[in-house]
């Protein structure tokens, strides 16, 4: 595996694989990696004749008062775990190489980065677009693999590429999970051991939504309102949002009548986590 830090080295790689017609596949990631990275990377390796992966964590999509100093970091283990799932480069910019003094452009998806976890990250989306929009130019991939668990982020990132014409093939893979049902994060680091044992109530939360729905249950007002009482059973816990959107604009769906997204974001102490499931119509 070869770690390339600088964009000008990248972009002459770059150059050589396209110059080859070999397949790039693209895996960005902010580092500090588990088994919902990797699997990401490992169907990357199934796909596509060279893998690259980003580690970088970008300033742009952290509030003033979110994480970003205290973000998990472990740059030599991340390339380690890398290495071994056959990673061809690994692209680990600074922040400085990435926005250089003087930096201004920023990439907006209208409406889209305004919803669900938007509404409590003012900007975040912004920066995640803008990001991700420099690695595409700069790595040009034929496809990208991001996971399920950041829905929000692959629809607006869809619709960045669909809007802006980029050729590249966005692809979704499951979320992988904990054995008790835990969505797999960099930030349940943060939890304690007391949170950690709590933290699983967001996924039984989404599993009973999957059971009433199962049942006939084709009322969101229902279906969220169990689900918040779930949630609020638990001491730890305090809730942000439950919503059951759509999967085109993410706007609230007034009964279930085709595929929806159920998404919720809780505060486990001072923890916040996100998850969701998708609920599919019959004969989809």
């Amino acid at each position: 595996m070869i770690v390339v830090k600088k964009i000008a080295e990248m972009t002459a790689a770059v150059k050589e694989m396209k110059a080859k017609g070999l397949t790039i596949g693209f895996v960005p990631t902010m580092g500090f990696l588990h088994e919902g990275h990797l699997s990401l990377v490992k169907e990357c390796r199934r796909s596509a004749a060279v893998v690259v992966a980003s580690i970088f964590v970008n300033p742009l999509q952290f509030g003033p008062k979110e994480d970003f100093r205290q973000y998990p970091r472990d740059l030599e283990k991340d390339a380690r775990l890398l290495e071994r799932e056959k990673v061809d480069y690994l692209f680990a910019p600074d922040d400085l190489e990435m926005y250089p003094e003087g930096y201004k452009t920023t990439v907006e998806v209208r409406d889209l980065e305004d919803r669900l976890c938007g509404r409590s990250r003012p900007g975040h989306f912004k920066g995640v677009a803008t990001v991700v929009l420099k690695l595409f130019n700069i790595i040009q991939p034929d496809m990208a693999f991001f996971g399920q668990k950041d829905a929000q982020q692959a629809l607006i990132l869809q619709k960045m590429v669909q809007d802006l014409d980029l050729d590249v093939k966005i692809r979704i893979m499951p979320i992988i999970r904990e054995q008790d049902g835990l969505a797999m994060s960099s930030r349940n680091i943060y939890l304690s051991e007391k949170e950690r044992r709590a933290a699983p109530i967001l996924a039984e939360s989404l599993k009973e939504a999957r059971l009433m729905f199962e049942a006939g249950e084709r009322r969101p007002a229902e279906i969220i309102g169990r689900m918040r009482d779930l949630i609020m059973r638990e001491p730890l816990a305090t809730l942000d949002y439950v919503e059951i959107v759509d999967l085109d604009e993410l706007n609230p769906v007034a009964a279930i009548g085709g595929d929806v997204l159920v998404a919720v974001a809780v505060y486990i102490g001072r923890t916040r986590l996100i998850d969701n499931i998708i609920l599919k119509a019959k004969g989809n």
